[in-house]
């Protein structure tokens, strides 16, 4: 054949035709061109799947203002579900919820007035990590690539450094100290380069003292004078002052650097 190898001298010959396939089979599959080509490429662009992540953040808040879950904690949960059924259903809606940037406190308060202490503190620290975890995937993949190139900051290169060399014990002290909002916490993480398990981990423990203090709270509001329930205010009302405390007093040695 005179496209195939041929023989001359003892020594093996390739035709032009035969060259040109193996060099067209060793170089891979040909990147599509064209008019779909050029689409494909703007909506897979990092600017692209970050409207598409603000989209639907707007959407998810917007279901949650006509939906309005709050009332759950004047008009309960539907008879209909009862038991830990109700209780792993409040946790997938308690992280759908958050995602859409609904209060945590709020979400705690009904978890203990419907559940009461215990399984509403396990309904609502399950809510809590699939919440962060759920917001933590789609600003990663949604937002990073667009995101990091616009770490500019001093302020911002320092958060991006202190959650990517020591995520663990950084995310933990986030979630323990009040008054860091838990949504703009999710989604700094995600810009970083954290890992998304001690992410979750450190979502988890240090969630547990705050998330503790406003169950109980929900669920004996019907007793406010109980020593649970003053205790609860207490544990609320003392970290949110020492840490009100700690930022002035940062923020006028700040000033006077």
């Amino acid at each position: 054949m005179l496209d195939a190898t041929t023989r001359s001298g003892g020594t093996a010959t390739v035709s032009p035709r035969a060259a040109a396939e193996l060099a067209v089979a060793a170089a891979g599959p040909v990147a599509p061109t064209g008019f779909a080509a050029r689409v494909t490429r703007v909506l897979l662009s990092p600017w692209s799947r970050l409207s598409l992540l603000v989209a639907l953040l707007a959407s998810a808040a917007t279901t949650v203002v006509l939906f309005q879950p709050q009332q759950l904690l004047t008009n309960g949960w539907p008879p209909q579900l009862g038991g830990a059924a109700a209780a792993v259903a409040y946790a997938v809606a308690y992280g759908l919820c958050t995602v859409a940037f609904v209060p945590r406190p709020l979400l705690n308060l009904a978890a203990g007035a419907l559940f009461g202490s215990q399984l509403g503190l396990a309904s609502a620290l399950a809510g809590t990590v699939l919440g962060a975890g759920v917001a933590f995937c789609l600003g990663r993949v949604l937002g990073q690539e667009a995101l990091r190139p616009l770490l500019r900051g001093k302020w911002l290169k320092g958060a991006d450094g202190q959650l990517s060399r020591h995520g663990f014990r950084t995310m933990l002290a986030m979630r323990l100290f009040p008054g860091v909002p838990f949504a703009a916490s999710n989604y700094c993480a995600a810009v970083s380069r954290m890992g998304l398990l001690p992410f979750l981990l450190a979502t988890g423990l240090g969630s547990i003292p705050n998330t503790a203090a406003y169950v109980v709270a929900g669920a004996r509001a019907s007793t406010p004078t109980s020593p649970a329930f003053l205790i609860a205010l207490a544990c609320i009302a003392l970290p949110g002052l020492a840490g009100a405390v700690v930022a002035w007093r940062k923020r006028h040695r700040l000033r006077g650097r």
